[in-house]
């Protein structure tokens, strides 16, 4: 079954309306698209994330598209919803307005010590200077915060674990920090073993790979090795942000890894 369902359109930070998107499945022989625009509700705005008054018109729309395209592809309504403490969570009582069909959770901001926000993705210079202005220009205290939220956010009720070492973004040729250290490997296994408890399945993210900042997917290959053997389940993912990108790499993964056909709890028939 070939499917992708992390997707970003025009309702977020993506280039290409939901229909382009659909019409380009199709067009790849897919059997599924899942729409996941970017969200943090209940409480934050952000230009480039669903709102409360935006979330019921994209669940609408994107439902409307399913109805029309029934014949040809599955579509589903998903979201990426944010974890971060006191403002956004990934569960389905947060986003009850739209009665999503699957929640990918992610973390894509951290608290610094100071208890401001601290994007993990944005651009290398973002990163750098929250790492200085909210971190004391630690990064491994950056880094530990990061994973630490990835942990605190499972405890959440959504589907699918989103890029969970996107942490590694900016850091090819670890740039930033050592991913062969004994404290980063520590910090893989402590997440492995939680992400493990919680039963939920990790996506493969070829992401960084359409993006041009990596030539590897999340999580790494090592990260993979220890959720593999914890007998963690995998999902290919693309987290694409444009309709040319919606399987990414997916050539170059589907062959070293056995990838589940998810069944959302809350999955309309």
């Amino acid at each position: 079954m070939k499917a992708n369902y992390h997707t970003h359109t025009t309702w977020c930070d993506g280039k290409d309306s939901p229909r382009v998107v659909i019409e380009s499945a199709i067009a790849k022989g897919f059997d599924a698209i899942g729409f996941s625009s970017h969200a943090m509700l209940p409480g934050r705005y952000l230009k480039w994330a669903l709102t409360p008054e935006k979330a019921p018109r994209y669940a609408e729309e994107i439902r409307a598209l399913a109805g029309e395209y029934a014949s040809r592809i599955r579509v589903l309504c998903g979201v990426e919803a944010d974890w971060l403490d006191g403002e956004a969570e990934p569960s389905y009582a947060a986003y009850s307005c739209i009665s999503p069909d699957y929640i990918i959770g992610s973390v894509h901001f951290v608290r610094g010590t100071d208890g401001e926000s601290v994007c993990v993705d944005k651009s290398p210079q973002s990163m750098e200077e929250g790492v200085r202005d909210h971190f004391g220009g630690d990064v491994k205290a950056f880094v530990l915060s990061y994973f630490a939220a990835v942990r605190e956010s499972l405890a959440f009720d959504f589907d699918i674990v989103g890029h969970p070492d996107l942490i590694r973004k900016f850091n090819a040729g670890n740039r930033y920090f050592d991913e062969a250290a004994d404290w980063y490997a520590e910090e893989l296994e402590r997440t492995a073993d939680a992400i493990t408890t919680s039963g939920k399945i990790v996506e493969v993210n070829t992401g960084a790979i359409s993006r041009g900042w990596l030539d590897d997917a999340y999580p790494s290959p090592s990260f993979r090795a220890m959720l593999r053997e914890r007998g963690v389940s995998f999902l290919l993912s693309a987290d694409s942000h444009a309709a040319d990108a919606i399987d990414c790499a997916f050539d170059r993964f589907c062959g070293c890894e056995h990838f589940c056909e998810p069944k959302f709890a809350r999955q309309t028939p």
